[in-house]
């Protein structure tokens, strides 16, 4: 398994519609972070469209599948009925479902997969009856893969803020470690790509 880097258009989006203009561009800073190599563009489009808005979603998916072939495109949000229809709509090559809620600034924590285990199971399942393939957002700790994997998801996301916020020397260490732990307990998951 190796890491691929997917940009996330989100924060360029932000800019863009804090003063409603038509820059920066999110399709051309997409298509500049493709051409030096990322591997896919990742997007959250919120309810408020705060940022990604429903029509910059196809419009990236369309610069992908012309320009950027074999390039990934990534969904990321929460599966409410909303967000369900416009990723089938998409058909983008990853949905990420975030346990986010409606009024929250930023993702901030990942599923606790125990609590959801029915709703992630009937999320997962209504995606990937659209052929859609799964990741789910967890905190850093090495037994969520494995409930990831058993609520049907394919891959996870491992959310890192504790590790960014970190700026003592040990507590860098400590939370590394968690993400480094929770990365090889994925990487051994049988199928989970």
């Amino acid at each position: 398994m190796s890491t691929k880097l997917s940009v996330n258009a989100n924060a360029i989006a932000f800019l863009r519609n804090r003063r409603n203009l038509p820059w920066p561009s999110v399709e051309g800073l997409g298509r500049i972070a493709l051409q030096a190599g990322a591997y896919g563009l990742t997007v959250h489009p919120r309810p408020d469209e705060r940022h990604i808005r429903r029509t910059d979603v196809g419009i990236l998916r369309d610069m992908i599948a012309k320009d950027f072939p074999g390039r990934e495109y990534n969904i990321e949000g929460y599966p409410d009925a909303r967000f369900v229809k416009l990723v089938k709509e998409a058909k983008p090559h990853q949905v990420t479902l975030v346990p986010d809620d409606i009024g929250q600034a930023t993702s901030d924590h990942g599923w606790d997969i125990g609590a959801h285990k029915s709703f992630l199971g009937d999320a997962i399942g209504e995606l990937k009856s659209d052929r859609l393939r799964v990741s789910l957002f967890i905190n850093p700790d090495p037994v969520l893969p494995h409930l990831a994997k058993d609520v049907g998801a394919d891959r996870v996301e491992i959310y890192t803020g504790p590790y960014g916020g970190a700026f003592e020397a040990k507590a860098m260490e400590r939370e590394f470690r968690k993400v480094v732990a929770t990365g090889k307990a994925a990487e051994r998951m049988p199928d989970m790509i």
